[in-house]
């Protein structure tokens, strides 16, 4: 399975947020992970309507967890930013599937990414930014370079 690049900058952006603990611009977040300043403002705007960050307008604005890291869980924000009933869809080309009725495919991929699924949410975004300060000092570095 392969996450959407929305999907992969709100995890990026979640962890970004917890290890700084502290307000980060999308402009800061975007320099920090060497991305598009564009794009991460829309994952921002999801993130905030998703009820993940709060935000903050004006000089000085920027955005900072509205949970605890420790509440916040990989799995749920992946079923949130991804379109997953896709993802085992069957086959319709024409009138439908040749083979419907008689094929264990769709079932297959179902359980596969619950399984992918329920693996994430044994995550919280603490727990992915094991070392807090050192992710945070890494960051300020690719920005600052």
């Amino acid at each position: 399975m392969q996450l959407s690049l929305h999907t992969d900058y709100a995890l990026r952006v979640l962890m970004a947020l917890a290890a700084t603990n502290r307000q980060l611009s999308v402009e800061d977040i975007a320099r920090r992970y060497d991305i598009s300043r564009n794009h991460l403002a829309k994952v921002a705007q999801r993130l905030q309507t998703e009820g993940y960050v709060e935000t903050f307008r004006g000089r000085g604005g920027g955005m900072r967890l509205a949970r605890p890291a420790n509440e916040i869980r990989a799995g749920e924000v992946v079923r949130r930013f991804e379109t997953l009933d896709s993802f085992v869809g069957c086959f319709t080309a024409g009138t439908g599937c040749a083979v419907n009725g008689l094929c264990a495919l769709k079932p297959a991929l179902a359980g596969a990414l619950e399984a992918f699924l329920v693996h994430l949410d044994q995550f919280t975004l603490d727990e992915l930014v094991p070392d807090a300060d050192k992710f945070a000092r890494r960051l300020e570095a690719v920005a600052a370079a």
